[in-house]
């Protein structure tokens, strides 16, 4: 399975739900591709922002080496699940195609944590609320590792 996450940036959010999911399929044995983007190309080629980085080190979690890009029209046929941060991410996203199959392929991060009263995840890069990004990610993470996934999840 190939998997993307996108938010705005790709510093903050998405390198976070990358990181978070290839954790979860390492630890699981599950084999899949994990990515991520943003829909504004402001931040290419750069790192992860450092709160990013290291609310994710503080959890096990290496994802310095991640690089953000751009999505590009291709990814709709490169991947599997394209995830949204939010739903500004989710309109973004669909105002980029019109094709049924993949408009079916863009889904709301937060669509697969039912338990959560939130239904974005919001963005820590202003108030730095980057422990709340990383419990969301994970809780959403699980709930679609435990709706797509063949194996249970190890925690």
């Amino acid at each position: 399975m190939n998997v993307l996450f996108v938010c705005l940036g790709n510093i903050c959010r998405s390198p976070l739900g990358e990181g978070i999911l290839k954790n979860i399929c390492e630890h699981s044995g599950l084999d899949w591709h994990i990515d991520s983007a943003g829909t504004g190309g402001w931040h290419a080629g750069e790192s992860p922002d450092h709160r990013s980085i290291k609310v994710a080190a503080k959890h096990g979690i290496d994802i310095h080496q991640q690089s953000a890009r751009q999505f590009k029209q291709e990814d709709f046929e490169k991947f599997d699940h394209i995830i949204a941060m939010d739903k500004s991410n989710f309109k973004d996203l669909t105002s980029l195609t019109s094709d049924p199959s993949h408009l079916a392929k863009i889904s709301l991060m937060m669509d697969f944590d039912s338990a959560s009263t939130y239904r974005d995840v919001p963005d820590p890069y202003y108030d730095n609320r980057f422990d709340l990004v990383f419990e969301l990610v994970t809780n959403a993470c699980n709930g679609f590792v435990q709706k797509f996934a063949e194996v249970p999840i190890s925690s």
